[in-house]
């Protein structure tokens, strides 16, 4: 008896017929993707290949990351003293004055404190105004005041510990501190590379410098050769890469999640990481970059086609950046699509047909 196997052929002609609508696992839909913009479900996408005419224009709309004018022109002034910084203070031919406890005294018991007024007695002199001065104008004072004591006074002013000004680096750092400034200007890079990063979980293309009440996003990779120079009470923040992550599925011989934390990740790079596309199932024309729209009754999804097949096309992937959230997306090929539906299938027919075998034995 063979009544089963004129359904069966017939399921799977039909199923030949519908080419793999009927195949199990996700795709997008070359009808569905038709124009350049569309509906796919109940989301309004746009569809844009990607070429190296859109590769010119995103770099042109790009440009460089620019810092903004009021931190790019910002210039220190020269160190002024202030509360908590440790004076040491020389006055030649004359060490009863530079150390007066003697010359076996230790260099940081000899420093001269600035008060929390601002102030520091020196013999002969008594209280003497140190904060706001630079260490030069304080030498010119001093020596001005000795000269009533002392014949042609030479007086020389450095700064044994700096105190009175810091700014402070933290989140993805390996050792978050304060950093005091100095006679060296402090710039937003030395500051970080003090702090050390943490190598796997910094974002350097966000770091969020605060000053006098307003919060500055730098992308260190791209300052084009700025400087960024630090005042007193800058607040610095590297952060983490939680949210900086694309992700990559589909035909692709490592699939998951990935993070970067430079400026960008290019598609190339992705794809790299994923250890390339599966060359048995992959369709090489199929290669999407899924970009959702923060708000979709204002801007569709945008969905970016690279046609892969060539390896001349991954010329153009290596210029093309993702996003933070973006899905890389590897459709099937459609042989692919059609043999794992065919592999569900049989068995079940085998269960039908023995099913049918069995239901005849018995009918007669």
């Amino acid at each position: 008896m063979k009544p089963v196997r004129l359904p069966l052929l017939a399921l799977l002609a039909a199923a030949v017929l519908s080419g793999c609508a009927l195949a199990p696992g996700q795709h997008l839909s070359r009808s569905a993707m038709r124009g350049s913009s569309t509906q796919i479900g109940n989301d309004a996408v746009e569809i844009i290949p990607i070429t190296s005419k859109l590769i010119a224009m995103d770099t042109a709309a790009r440009g460089a990351d620019v810092v903004a004018p009021e931190l790019a022109d910002f210039r220190p002034e020269s160190y002024r003293i202030g509360s908590g910084d440790l004076l040491y203070i020389t006055v030649w031919d004359h060490p009863e004055l530079t150390v007066p406890a003697g010359a076996q005294q230790q260099l940081n018991a000899a420093g001269r404190l600035v008060q929390a007024d601002g102030v520091l007695f020196y013999p002969y002199i008594g209280k003497v105004q140190a904060a706001g001065l630079t260490p030069g104008e304080l030498r010119d004072l001093l020596a001005s005041k000795l000269a009533r004591y002392v014949e042609s006074p030479q007086v020389d002013v450095s700064v044994l510990t700096y105190a009175s000004q810091r700014v402070w680096v933290t989140g993805a750092t390996a050792n978050p501190a304060s950093i005091p400034l100095s006679v060296v200007p402090l710039t937003l890079s030395d500051a970080i590379s003090q702090a050390g990063l943490n190598p796997t979980g910094a974002d350097l293309s966000g770091v969020r410098l605060a000053r006098d009440g307003v919060t500055y996003t730098i992308n260190l990779d791209r300052l084009s050769g700025s400087t960024v120079y630090l005042k007193a009470n800058d607040k610095i923040y590297v952060p983490f890469l939680d949210d900086k992550e694309i992700f990559v599925v589909g035909e692709i011989n490592q699939p998951g999640a990935q993070s970067f934390r430079t400026g960008s990740l290019r598609l190339s790079q992705a794809l790299g990481r994923a250890r390339g596309l599966a060359q048995a199932t992959a369709n090489g024309n199929a290669v999407y970059v899924i970009r959702g729209s923060n708000d979709l009754a204002q801007a569709p999804s945008q969905i970016y086609q690279l046609e892969a097949r060539s390896p001349a096309a991954f010329a153009v992937a290596s210029q093309f950046e993702l996003l933070p959230g973006d899905v890389v997306f590897i459709g099937a090929a459609g042989i692919t699509r059609w043999s794992r539906f065919v592999s569900q299938l049989l068995p079940f027919s085998g269960i039908i047909s023995g099913a049918a075998s069995a239901k005849s034995n018995l009918s007669d």
